[in-house]
């Protein structure tokens, strides 16, 4: 199956694990990925509250390129804010006629056009679990993950339900990567706040309501004796990976949850080796779990691990300050 691919800033430098899981397991699963040439940043989720019409000129630049891809017909991005605009402008260029007149009118200038509903606009994990399905993932498991709890952690973009007339997802409860989670041998935990907001930016504006939603859903992973949380977003994976001593100390606890990617569970079992996977890029080691199924990470020689910090990627936001993404 072929898609254009928007990958998005966060994959090139913080959410490097994702691209390096996704290429991994995209091949294996009959997945072609078509990167979209020249992409530009989505704007993430600031920009439309600042100036709508460029916003959505930002967007459907994309749209607009991704439309010339030969023998495409979705386009899919891993990240939830990325897929949230992409939908977004794609459904509201053709609900309201003057929109998308105004955006086209931007596009002119760089000689772009884009026709709404020329593209369906997937999430990945949308890609996965509908197109490909759980039963033929689960025919490809070589090495279940037996022996571990894993918290799905959707985060609160992926089920809006203003975003498709028929939506994939429960908007409370959605389920698709319990059951490819299950799928791939693990055990999912009850988790109910599997759609709270992990905060976005708000550790640049307001440190300490940030630091409330992110505890808010590492506690619940925890006190279900989660071995790790499992997400689908490279903005929740940084909030609740990088922000773990900062949230302890507010709390009074000792947090040292891994956050991970689905695509790396995936590739888990299928046999794919951790470090093809990106383990060890994230700053709560996920080492714990892996020796549980018998896969400890191994280090190149001459490479130790660095987890992320300020000093290696720049692209991780300092705590409790304003920055940029």
């Amino acid at each position: 199956m072929r898609y254009a691919y928007y990958p998005g800033c966060s994959i090139t430098r913080s959410a490097r694990a994702y691209a390096d899981s996704t290429e991994a397991v995209a091949g294996p699963l009959g997945i072609e990925l078509v990167e979209i040439d020249d992409w530009n940043c989505c704007g993430a989720t600031e920009y439309i509250a600042i100036n709508k019409s460029a916003a959505y000129a930002l967007v459907g630049r994309n749209l607009a390129l991704a439309a010339e891809i030969d023998d495409v017909s979705t386009l899919t991005a891993p990240c939830s804010a990325c897929y949230l605009n992409l939908k977004k402008v794609d459904r509201y260029m053709g609900k309201y006629p003057d929109l998308g007149e105004r955006t086209n009118a931007a596009l002119a200038a760089g000689g772009l056009h884009y026709k709404p509903g020329a593209l369906e606009v997937k999430h990945l994990l949308d890609v996965i679990t509908e197109d490909i399905g759980t039963e033929t993932i689960a025919e490809r498991v070589t090495q279940p993950l037996t022996g571990i709890k894993l918290a799905p952690y959707y985060g609160c973009l992926i089920a809006r339900p203003e975003l498709d007339d028929h939506p994939v997802h429960d908007t409370e409860y959605p389920t698709s990567m319990d059951d490819l989670l299950t799928a791939l041998g693990a055990e999912v935990v009850d988790f109910p706040v599997k759609t709270n907001c992990c905060g976005g930016h708000m550790a640049q504006i307001s440190a300490d309501t940030a630091y409330d939603l992110i505890g808010n859903i590492i506690s619940v992973a925890e006190d279900a004796d989660a071995d790790a949380i499992v997400t689908i977003c490279p903005m929740c994976q940084l909030n609740l990976d990088a922000y773990q001593t900062q949230v302890s100390r507010k709390q009074g606890r000792n947090y040292k949850m891994p956050i991970l990617y689905f695509t790396q569970m995936i590739g888990l079992a299928m046999g794919m080796k951790p470090s093809e996977l990106g383990f060890g890029q994230e700053i709560v080691s996920g080492k714990g779990m892996l020796s549980k199924i018998g896969m400890p990470v191994h280090e190149p020689a001459g490479a130790p691990h660095k987890p992320r910090s300020r000093r290696n990627d720049p692209s991780l936001p300092m705590p409790g300050s304003r920055g940029e993404r």
